[in-house]
């Protein structure tokens, strides 16, 4: 048995359809039952990170967990701390007490103890946390992922024809497929050999949020207006945010750093640990997300428009 945890999320739900795919007995753990009703063929178990008496239950005769939860984006987000780190260090402990055989930790590109955004260091912890247990362990360490930005600049634009760019949007970014990173994590189940490795997953080549904006144009035939939050304003935000809403605080603090800080893979992060997974163009990563919104085809002002 498979345990899946963020099965809901972006990842998880193409994580999830490649594993029931190959006939692997799937169960997934969510905070809400309802939402993995699209998910075919798997066990669905209530259940939450930041209760770990949930987690036994959950846990009873899984052999792999795939721990793709995670606290940072969404509306209903948790929290890195709670999530990311604390959530993570409890899953690790009820697998070990559950004698579960491989622990696959999805992380982030770039995570390390001393970064200046909390979600590196909390995935970073996370990752130093899963070395020690014991467990036999391999960490994923995907970059940001192309379809979490199209969503917050690409589906305005296609949608009202106006969207805002965090900051200037013109340094480099490393955008991956999603779809990419499930192919790595379902290799990660499969291959015994990939026990010890990190495995980081980054797209074919980088791009800028401007650049993200422009294929979505090509590829749509939406031109719209494109504004920009200057970058004093979100450093004011994520300033005063902190105290009271310390979640969207993360957020904004890291559009922040993406504008001004490297985020480029080293080109080792272009290869996957078999040759034969993908590494998708971005351009091809917009036309397939184009696809998938509805509202696309209807066109801003109801007329229609090309889908690539």
């Amino acid at each position: 048995m498979i345990l899946v945890v963020g099965a809901t999320g972006r990842l998880g739900q193409r994580v999830v359809p490649r594993l029931t795919a190959r006939g692997l007995p799937v169960r997934v753990l969510t905070r809400d039952v309802r939402r993995a009703a699209g998910l075919d063929g798997v066990e669905v178990v209530a259940g939450d990170l930041r209760r770990p008496e949930t987690l036994p239950a959950a846990l009873d005769g899984v052999r792999t967990v795939v721990a793709a939860a995670q606290g940072f984006g969404g509306m209903d987000a948790a929290g890195v701390r709670a999530v990311d780190l604390a959530g993570n260090m409890r899953l690790i402990d009820a697998a070990a007490a559950a004698g579960v055989e491989r622990f696959v930790l999805v992380s982030i590109h770039g995570a390390r103890p001393d970064h200046a955004l909390g979600l590196f260091r909390a995935k970073a912890k996370a990752e130093a946390y899963l070395r020690a247990s014991g467990l036999a362990w391999t960490v994923v360490r995907p970059t940001a992922y192309a379809e979490t930005w199209l969503e917050l600049i690409g589906r305005p634009l296609v949608e009202s024809g106006r969207t805002r760019v965090f900051g200037d949007g013109r340094n480099p970014i490393d955008f991956v497929a999603v779809d990419d990173v499930a192919a790595v994590i379902e290799t990660a189940v499969g291959d015994p050999g990939l026990t010890g490795a990190t495995i980081e997953v980054a797209g074919p080549s980088p791009t800028t949020l401007i650049g993200l904006v422009a294929l979505v144009r090509d590829v749509t035939g939406v031109d719209g207006t494109v504004t920009h939050v200057p970058r004093p304003m979100l450093r004011l935000a994520a300033w005063a945010l902190r105290p009271v809403r310390p979640v969207l605080a993360d957020q904004v603090a890291t559009a922040l750093a993406m504008d001004t800080q490297p985020t480029v893979a080293p080109d080792g992060a272009r290869r996957r640990p078999d040759p034969a997974l993908p590494v998708t163009p971005i351009r091809d990563v917009v036309a397939a997300w184009i696809m998938g919104v509805s509202a696309v085809r209807r066109g801003p002002l109801g007329g229609s428009l090309p889908t690539g």
